[in-house]
């Protein structure tokens, strides 16, 4: 079975700092028909006006990943680190028993473009940590690059949790299909440009569960960029 979420039909948070569409219900959005897909609780596309960002502010036991797509991202917390996070970088943190933190777009003129995807752990308690990477290779194309595992396989980011994170890059007219257990869930998410999801049309924005397939496949119509994960 495969369920659609149309990118127009996300809440959305607008305003002179921050433009937010979140796929599942967050802070103000509230749509008990939308309040996460397995393991994945929040996925959400920000875009950020230079300077602009949020505060210092706490999170528990929560996987977050923060994947940048244009722009920058200054990050601080209160284990003491301290980076810019360029596009083509992944951030994660894993909030444990708490961190603190706070995230804004250092740069003067480009508005920051990213997605946060927060993912429950398997285990609630431990300590807090913090991960980023580079994954931008503009040679690496038309595959499945793995960007965060609960096993850290391929030099990913390691999460608490046994689901995999991965972005394929595709140019138009390629088709990478793969096959999938009917026991787990999957979610697609369009970063940009138009794809078929198993002959079903999706462009940048839009999103899909997948759940009892047994073979997801993907086709570019265009130049595309698509996250996809694998949860338990």
């Amino acid at each position: 079975m495969i369920r659609f979420r149309d990118r127009g039909a996300r809440g959305r948070h607008q305003g002179g700092q921050i433009d937010a569409w979140h796929s599942f219900s967050f802070a103000d959005y509230n749509d008990p028909k939308h309040m996460g897909f397995r393991a994945l609780r929040v996925l959400n596309e920000d875009r950020v006006v230079p300077g602009a960002g949020l505060p210092e502010h706490g999170h528990e036991d929560m996987e977050i990943v923060t994947i940048v797509l244009k722009g920058a991202v200054e990050h601080r917390d209160d284990l003491g680190n301290s980076a810019i996070i360029g596009a083509g970088e992944v951030q994660r943190m894993s909030a444990g028993t708490g961190i603190r933190h706070s995230e804004r777009n250092p740069g003067a003129d480009e508005r920051t473009h990213l997605l946060q995807i927060w993912i429950i752990p398997a285990t609630f308690g431990g300590p807090p940590s913090y991960e980023q990477k580079a994954f931008a290779d503009d040679d690496d194309r038309n595959r499945w690059i793995t960007i965060a595992s609960g096993d850290g396989r391929d030099g990913s980011l390691t999460l608490r949790q046994d689901a995999v994170m991965a972005i394929a890059r595709l140019d138009e007219g390629v088709t990478i299909a793969r096959e999938i257990d009917p026991d787990r869930g999957y979610w697609v998410q369009v970063i940009g440009g138009l794809i078929g999801l198993n002959g079903t049309e999706m462009r940048e924005g839009d999103g899909a569960a997948l759940t009892s397939e047994t073979l997801l496949s993907i086709e570019a119509d265009s130049e595309a960029e698509v996250l996809l994960i694998d949860l338990p």
